[in-house]
């Protein structure tokens, strides 16, 4: 670089550099023109778009303004966090942008006790709207209540109270008459295993009789569809004994490959004639929640349902199955197992054996597992 320009003098140098700089000027004020113009352009695109929907190059995520129109009906469903049901608002048109729902949502806390159901909503709502409508149970017009695998009726009956407007009481009335619910006789007036786990839509004028109905149509429907009668008959049980068998397994198994082998021992046991020795129905008698085991206070109650002191079956189910493990009950697997235990919570590892020696260490190797885990 040395020797260029140095020849110049001050004065054609300073004229240079003005007319540098004069150069330069045009340059940057265009620069500047064209983002003010893209600015501008973007905003403008931004409103017009319609029902008030505001760029979110300007104001954040992008929303609609005011309460909408037209009518829309949107379903929540069991378990949906804010982001699904987000997204569930957009794909129907409610919301502009699933991010500026969910950002309300963070700051709001009705959005957490949103019911699962159907509501009544209009198009193009802004956020706010949209949750204050979500909000308001009066803008059900289906209430989603899910009743899971294995609950009994005295969990049923809190799910529907807490989820819907029909109270303890019209259950508790529904229940005490049979007839009314469609109880089959096969069930000996007791609804223990015959309200079907499913998810179900109750609308606002349902009754408590209604809706029990059709959760015990739901399972003469499902033994039905797996020709129950005929196949226990096969393995030497009844209806109603399969039914109990099922609800046992949907306590003591948790892996779908288990399931039969359950069952399995279940009826090699009473093949044997040796009592079941089953925790889960010593539980259904004691309410027993939190771990696994039992005390001996509990194994020592004089209950039918205890099969520690009882050889048999129990007199009945100890909740309601679903179908995996009614299909288990009536298609056991082939083996010699006469005991089963659980070696890993988390995984529902299980191990069976016809060895009561064997047995007995794989109880100890649970207790050791038992020791340094939080989920025994």
């Amino acid at each position: 670089m040395s020797g260029i320009g140095l020849d110049l003098k001050d004065d054609e140098r300073r004229g240079g550099r003005r007319a540098e700089r004069r150069s330069r000027r045009p340059l940057g004020c265009a620069i500047v023109a064209l983002v003010v113009a893209a600015l501008l352009v973007a905003a403008y695109v931004g409103v017009s778009r319609g029902a008030g929907v505001v760029s979110g190059w300007l104001n954040g995520p992008e929303d609609y303004s005011g309460q909408g129109t037209g009518q829309v009906e949107v379903e929540v469903k069991e378990g949906d966090s804010a982001a699904a049901i987000g997204r569930t608002l957009k794909s129907e048109g409610v919301v502009a942008s699933v991010d500026a729902f969910i950002e309300l949502a963070n700051t709001d806390e009705r959005a957490q006790a949103i019911q699962p159901g159907t509501y009544e909503l209009r198009e193009k709502m802004s956020s706010k709207w949209a949750l204050d409508e979500l909000s308001d149970p009066a803008n059900l017009l289906q209430v989603s209540v899910a009743i899971p695998e294995g609950f009994r009726v005295g969990q049923i009956v809190e799910r529907i109270v807490a989820r819907t407007d029909i109270t303890e009481d019209a259950l508790t009335a529904a229940l005490d008459d049979p007839a009314s619910i469609g109880l089959p006789d096969v069930a000996d007036d007791n609804p223990e295993g015959y309200l079907f786990p499913a998810t179900y839509e109750v609308e606002p004028d349902t009754t408590a009789t209604q809706l029990l109905s059709q959760m015990v149509a739901k399972t003469v429907e499902v033994e039905q569809s797996l020709d129950i009668d005929a196949r226990a008959e096969a393995l030497g049980v009844t209806t109603e004994e399969a039914l109990t068998v099922a609800s046992i397994i949907e306590y003591e198994a948790k892996r779908d490959e288990d399931l039969p082998k359950v069952a399995r021992v279940i009826y090699n046991r009473l093949a044997e004639d040796q009592p079941l020795q089953m925790d889960s129905t010593v539980t259904y008698v004691s309410q027993r929640k939190g771990d696994v085991w039992t005390t001996q206070a509990e194994r020592d109650v004089d209950s039918q349902y205890n099969t520690y002191r009882y050889a048999g079956l129990p007199p009945g189910p100890i909740g309601s199955p679903g179908e995996r493990t009614i299909e288990a009950a009536l298609n056991p697997a082939e083996g010699d197992w006469l005991y089963f235990m659980p070696q890993n919570l988390e995984t529902g590892e299980t191990v069976f054996t016809a060895s009561y020696s064997e047995h007995l260490r794989n109880v100890e190797k649970f207790r050791a597992y038992c020791r340094e885990s939080d989920l025994c």
